[in-house]
């Protein structure tokens, strides 16, 4: 069972924990992004190539499949992994499937509209926690990953 009693580190006092955290999101998602690219390339060949009649749509759907099973399994993307942070939420617990559909339903509605991912862009830089619109929503964080002891 979780220990539902661990917090969230506190900026001030655990600055560490937040380091770097939006440019670490940014390279995060560049690397998804090429991942989710190979992904849906390698699915034209058995769509007899009609999938570049909606490659953005087969973008969009391999992508939330994508963030909402690495999200799921271990709360954090493979690019995440890659730039050592992953997310909690608002009781430091790793997030569940529940949680991760949420969260990846936060971000491409954001996608989807500009103004709100501008806003999510402008919290991730000026909040003490790094959060984007979603992650205020949901009361989750994105964090550097404790180092294996």
């Amino acid at each position: 069972m979780a220990d539902l009693t661990w917090h969230l580190p506190d900026p001030d006092t655990q600055p560490e924990f937040y380091a770097d955290v939006p440019t670490k999101r940014l390279i995060a998602f560049v690397v998804d992004t090429l991942v989710i690219v190979v992904i849906c390339l390698a699915i034209l060949p058995f769509t007899a190539f009609t999938g570049l009649l909606f490659f953005p749509v087969l973008m969009l759907v391999v992508g939330f499949v994508y963030r909402v099973v690495t999200l799921a399994q271990s709360s954090a993307t493979w690019g995440m992994r890659l730039t050592a942070i992953e997310f909690r939420d608002a009781s430091g617990a790793r997030f569940d499937l529940g949680l991760a559909l949420a969260h990846t339903f936060g971000f491409t509605l954001s996608f989807s509209l500009t103004i709100l991912q501008v806003i999510s862009i402008v919290l991730m830089l000026t909040g003490p926690r790094a959060q984007g619109l979603s992650d205020l929503v949901l009361g989750t964080v994105a964090i550097n990953r404790r180092a294996a002891m």
